[in-house]
């Protein structure tokens, strides 16, 4: 449950230094604001009538203060990009880099390479971040600093901190590198430091918790949406041809749902927390043989996650993430091979043509969309540190950007609510039907009973 004391934000203690940005703190003098440290955004944003909101649940609110906890000119600062390649790292890097050089002065900025590995003990030397340096790394993918899955012990990274003399850490990354950063943020803590640590939520996969939005989603949903595209026209190419694309998505249909509204062209949609048969009367394969009789086409979208629902078991990578893509666990091709095996036994032709974008949406350049909010995320962590604000994300809530602790967003993670508008969306673009032989009452119970018995 959700309590006013899990959204408190930590700070490294008074804030003495004036900010040297030369923002204005009254309204109409057409000088931007600095934002009241008082600032605060409501959690709950929709009521019935004749209800109030619940004014104790409030996000801290992000932006510039006026005065800041670190003096710039004795200040080092580091930036980790962590997990997988994501759309947007390499504008995130740049715009931190040019915050923190041009407008707050701070004496140097240090990048760790490869991940948290580069907090690590055999770890290649950080390398010194300058204008100069990230001039021209958002017009590329991936991330510049090199990334990898997994962490060092807390202590080692904290070791590490400490002999480079970094004041803030910015960890750039998903739900993984949150749980890293708050477990150095617990070890600067024992030891009584005076270190920030300020999280960037970063996943194509749009599952960070208590964040509206996460950078390089956007741009996920335009690759996969491309894909899509080509698999609806090799699907009405062919007689009976079924297209079919996997996108990622290991506990959220997001980009799944969202490609799918994008494209208008798909039939069935195949999401995590949406349960759905295979076999029977009222299965996904009795679905896709009414639809070809209807149309002799279909387009099918899966989100990796699904593999759960179909009982392919999965590996778990660095992070501790399931992993069901790559290697000898790829949900799609699971399903693929099921169809046709399946509509082989009904004497029913079909073609099928599988596309799998996976690694192509997440090393392509930000799109415009996230190469703003990129911006906009970067300067707001800057701003969190530099205040000594720590342990905490930027987020975006109604859209508001906010300060988030990293113990609450790594307590869960976001996904998409069956009874929400997101999935009443998807459910009547494509027309597709509950894919269940089982009432979702009945579903309800049995999912009762195996939570009470685990």
């Amino acid at each position: 449950m959700l309590t006013p004391k899990a959204l408190e934000i930590r700070s490294l203690g008074e804030r003495a230094v004036a900010s040297p940005l030369g923002l204005s703190t009254r309204a109409g003098d057409e000088i931007a604001d600095y934002v009241p440290d008082r600032a605060r955004v409501l959690y709950q944003s929709e009521v019935l009538d004749g209800e109030e909101p619940d004014a104790s649940l409030r996000f801290e609110k992000a932006g510039p203060r006026e005065h800041i906890f670190f003096d710039p000119r004795a200040t080092r600062a580091a930036i980790v990009t962590c997990g997988g390649l994501c759309p947007g790292l390499n504008n995130v890097i740049r715009s931190m880099v040019l915050e923190l050089h041009y407008k707050y002065r701070v004496s140097e900025v240090v990048g760790f390479r490869y991940g948290y590995q580069g907090l690590g003990p055999n770890a290649l030397p950080p390398v010194r971040l300058t204008p100069d340096f990230v001039r021209h790394i958002h017009t590329a993918g991936g991330s510049a600093l090199g990334t990898s899955r997994g962490a060092e012990a807390p202590a080692v990274m904290v070791d590490t901190l400490e002999r480079n003399g970094v004041n803030v850490l910015f960890a750039i990354g998903g739900d993984g590198t949150l749980r890293g950063a708050h477990a150095i943020h617990e070890e600067i803590t024992r030891r009584n430091l005076s270190i920030a640590v300020v999280g960037v939520p970063k996943t194509i996969d749009n599952d960070v918790a208590y964040v509206d939005k996460t950078f390089g989603f956007d741009t996920a949903v335009e690759v996969a949406r491309l894909a899509i595209d080509g698999a609806h026209t090799e699907a009405v190419s062919a007689h009976n041809g079924i297209g079919l694309v996997k996108v990622m998505g290991r506990d959220a249909g997001f980009i799944a749902a969202s490609a799918t509204l994008a494209s208008l062209e798909v039939n069935f949609c195949l999401i995590p927390e949406v349960y759905f048969d295979l076999e029977g009367p009222r299965g996904l394969y009795a679905a896709l043989e009414h639809r070809l009789a209807e149309r002799a086409h279909a387009l099918i979208v899966v989100a990796e996650g699904c593999a759960r629902t179909m009982g392919v078991d999965a590996a778990v990578d660095e992070s501790g993430n399931a992993r069901y893509s790559g290697g000898d666990v790829d949900v799609g091709a699971a399903l693929r091979d099921s169809i046709v095996k399946a509509f082989k036994a009904r004497k029913l032709a079909v073609t099928v043509k599988y596309i799998d974008p996976s690694y192509m949406i997440r090393s392509v350049p930000a799109n415009a969309s996230d190469s703003i909010f990129c911006d906009i995320l970067a300067r707001h962590a800057v701003h969190a540190g530099m205040a000594g604000k720590t342990d905490l994300v930027i987020g975006r809530w109604n859209g508001v950007f906010t300060h988030v602790p990293l113990s609450l967003v790594t307590a869960e993670r976001k996904t998409v609510d069956p009874d929400g508008p997101l999935w009443l969306a998807v459910s009547e673009t494509t027309g597709q039907p509950s894919l269940s032989n089982t009432s979702v009452s009945m579903r309800v119970r049995a999912r009762g009973r195996s939570d009470s018995s685990a």
